[in-house]
């Protein structure tokens, strides 16, 4: 992957990014609560996809904070400008929040600007003892976008498949 430009990433981001010495993409808010950001290739065969990975490292309750889903779509436009692949994302099943987390990013990722720009799929994968909520991200210029959401429709229908 290659790294974000992050002075085009704090030209428009309300709160500050700076790279951890362990590669992540951090930021604090005006509360006082640290979030990290990275980027995690995935192992899928067929096309380069990275996990986009968004964590509260001191697991701090968060208030609604309008800067904080500002800064995270600025780190997912620099993303992209710099990595036309695939995102997934995948709610923290921490707390059993899952449902809550996967329908506060889609609030923060369904703006018009956004649902111009990319085309968000999400699914749920129900496993026996809970629920995660995967999405996929992808330009919709990309060449093979049709395609990319028809194999992401068939690995989640799959895993749903195979549960009892």
């Amino acid at each position: 992957m290659k790294e974000l430009d992050l002075n085009i990433v704090n030209a428009h981001s309300d709160y500050r990014v700076w790279l951890s010495p362990k590669g992540k993409y951090v930021f604090k808010t005006d509360h006082d609560i640290l979030y990290a950001v990275d980027f995690e290739l995935d192992s899928n065969p067929y096309y380069i996809a990275y996990w986009f990975n968004l964590a509260n490292p001191e697991h701090q309750k968060s208030p609604n904070d309008v800067k904080i889903a500002q800064t995270i779509i600025c780190i997912i436009e620099e993303f992209f400008r710099q990595n036309p692949e695939i995102l997934l994302y995948m709610c923290s099943t921490d707390g059993g929040q899952q449902a809550q987390r996967a329908r506060l990013f889609l609030r923060w990722f369904n703006g018009y600007e956004q649902q111009q720009k990319y085309f968000i799929k999400t699914s749920e994968v129900k496993g026996e003892e809970l629920t995660e909520y995967v999405a996929l991200i992808i330009q919709r210029s990309h060449p093979k976008l049709e395609e990319i959401v028809q194999r992401f429709d068939e690995e989640t229908g799959m895993f749903n498949e195979l549960k009892p």
